[in-house]
């Protein structure tokens, strides 16, 4: 086991849980995704949705966030390895990373839409 190993569970608990308050604190695209999945699960309650449409909802939402963590760790290193020079291969990196974000936020924004859609359907016209 190497030194940057954990030993135990809780110990890897910690670590995630700091990373989950890293990307809070340091990175304002995940806030506003985190909020944008408070809304959307806000309005998946108001609407009374399926358990399966509300755990498609959920899954949806944390994608985009895992996506956006996984986009700030590629630009950190990005950044670190370029010592924040610019350098064309960082620029299509971070270009890619960023657009794999862009992708998951409007699948993700779609499936919600449907699956309201569908709900709204229900509420008024049946």
């Amino acid at each position: 086991m190497n030194k940057f190993q954990s030993r135990n569970f809780q110990r890897s608990l910690m670590y995630a849980l700091n990373g989950l308050r890293l990307a809070f604190r340091s990175q304002r695209n995940f806030r506003k995704h985190l909020f944008i999945a408070f809304l959307t699960l806000s309005i998946a309650f108001f609407l009374r949705v399926s358990l399966v449409e509300f755990c498609i909802i959920i899954f949806a939402n944390t994608l985009v966030l895992v996506v956006e963590m996984i986009n700030s760790v590629i630009e950190f290193v990005i950044d670190a390895y370029y010592k924040n020079k610019w350098a064309k291969l960082a620029k299509l990196s971070k270009d890619i990373a960023a657009g794999a974000v862009l992708l998951s936020a409007i699948i993700s924004a779609i499936i919600s839409l449907l699956i309201y859609a569908g709900k709204i359907y229900e509420l008024y016209y049946l």
